[in-house]
């Protein structure tokens, strides 16, 4: 739309000097034609060898001519020069007998005949008298006396009715250029409109398609969560739990390789059981209105101290509280930690919960591994892995702010700023 109004505008400013120019022109042909009217009127009823020779009678009578006939609203001065610069006559009589250059087409004037009109140019010595009336077009045309003596016959016209016409000009063009311009703003006003309206209905159907894509997630996550804590988690604690007597049985028999044995397969076991409990953790949060957000958190770290890594969870007396923003801090720390798990090779991770003015959670989670540019993280996504991309919508649509900040070398940082509601 500002690109519209701007282009309106260019074309209108445009428009008026166009005009400006055009009639500028066509007013140095209309003074050129009248130069030429006005120079046989003064030649024919006015102009005698004695205004020539500077007799006051034939300046007179030549005065009274240009007065009644020559002079008007638009003619503001006469002038007729000599070949050598002198001003034979003006009405403006200080004129009379002064001498100044001639320019180039003046003089060509002398010899080739017809007339020129051009811009004055009220600097110029000889206009000295005509400076107040700041803008004038001036037009000349050569004439003879009756003894045959050439001279040349000069007009002062005011730039203003040239101004006028430019005006009027533009008057009778502005309404269809205007009414133009209305139809094409309204027609775009209804396109931007419509646009707008549509960009907004395709964010709500993203949003919502996204918001249905992170339910039908947790769904899945919670079935298969079900699925393996009520089967194979159920079934290999079973038979951790069934060996047990069975190697006692075999030590009290002196078979002490066999209750060896039974006791490798049941440790075994008992750690494959942790780590399904651990992956049951990622896949599936628990509830944490029951467990409570910071337990969730440490459950969390568990599988990195399985790996040998150092984990340091601090987390603010009252920081968790069961706010609705819980939820949102343990997906942040939970797509944090696998991105730890995956790329980082860090030696340790801090993750901290604060509560800020009593309005504002923070959780920041901290490593000290190898990090990673922009370019990698634009590689990553590019190859599918959209985790943080999905959690910065998430979190947009909280109403909170989620940075990421990471360098090679110098490990990685995610910060959660959220509302505490």
């Amino acid at each position: 739309m500002l690109g519209s109004l701007a282009a309106i505008a260019v074309v209108l400013v445009g428009g008026f000097f166009a005009v400006r120019s055009v009639t500028v022109k066509e007013a140095e042909q209309d003074i050129r034609e009248q130069v030429v009217i006005l120079a046989r009127l003064v030649e024919s009823a006015g102009l005698s060898d004695g205004v020539v020779r500077g007799e006051r009678a034939a300046l007179t009578r030549l005065d009274d001519l240009v007065q009644a006939q020559v002079l008007s609203e638009s003619v503001v001065r006469v002038k007729i020069w000599a070949q050598d610069g002198t001003i034979l006559y003006s009405d403006e009589p200080r004129l009379i007998g002064r001498r100044f250059a001639l320019g180039e087409e003046e003089r060509e004037l002398f010899h080739q005949g017809g007339a020129e009109a051009e811009l004055s140019d009220l600097s110029q010595p000889e206009n000295q008298f005509e400076r107040q009336e700041r803008k004038l077009l001036e037009a000349h045309t050569a004439v003879r006396t009756p003894d045959g003596t050439q001279v040349l016959f000069e007009v002062y016209q005011r730039f203003g009715s040239v101004t006028a016409n430019a005006e009027r000009l533009l008057g009778s063009l502005a309404p269809p250029l205007l009414g133009g311009a209305a139809v094409l703003l309204v027609f775009q006003a209804s396109l931007a409109w419509s646009m707008a309206r549509r960009l907004r209905r395709d964010h709500a159907e993203r949003e919502a398609l996204l918001a249905n894509a992170i339910e039908a997630s947790t769904r899945e996550r919670r079935r298969i969560a079900a699925d393996l804590h009520d089967g194979v988690v159920q079934d290999l604690a079973g038979v951790a739990f069934g060996l047990a007597p069975i190697a006692e049985a075999a030590d009290r028999a002196g078979d002490a390789s066999s209750a060896t044995e039974l006791r490798g397969a049941i440790d075994r076991l008992r750690q494959g059981v942790r780590s399904l409990r651990s992956l049951l953790v990622e896949i599936h949060p628990p509830n944490l209105a029951s467990t409570g957000l910071e337990a969730a958190l440490s459950d969390l770290l568990s599988p990195l101290q399985a790996q040998g890594i150092a984990t340091h969870l601090d987390v603010d007396d009252g920081a968790a509280s069961n706010a609705a923003s819980d939820a949102l801090i343990y997906r942040v720390v939970r797509e944090s930690v696998r991105n730890v798990q995956a790329h980082a090779r860090a030696e340790n991770v801090w993750v901290r919960l604060r509560r800020e003015d009593g309005v504002t959670m923070r959780v920041a989670v901290q490593d000290d591994g190898r990090g990673f540019t922009a370019d990698e993280r634009r590689r990553r996504a590019e190859d599918g892995h959209l985790g943080l991309s999905l959690l910065e919508d998430v979190v947009r649509q909280a109403h909170g702010a989620l940075e990421v900040r990471s360098a090679p070398g110098q490990g990685t940082t995610v910060e959660l700023e959220v509302p505490a509601r």
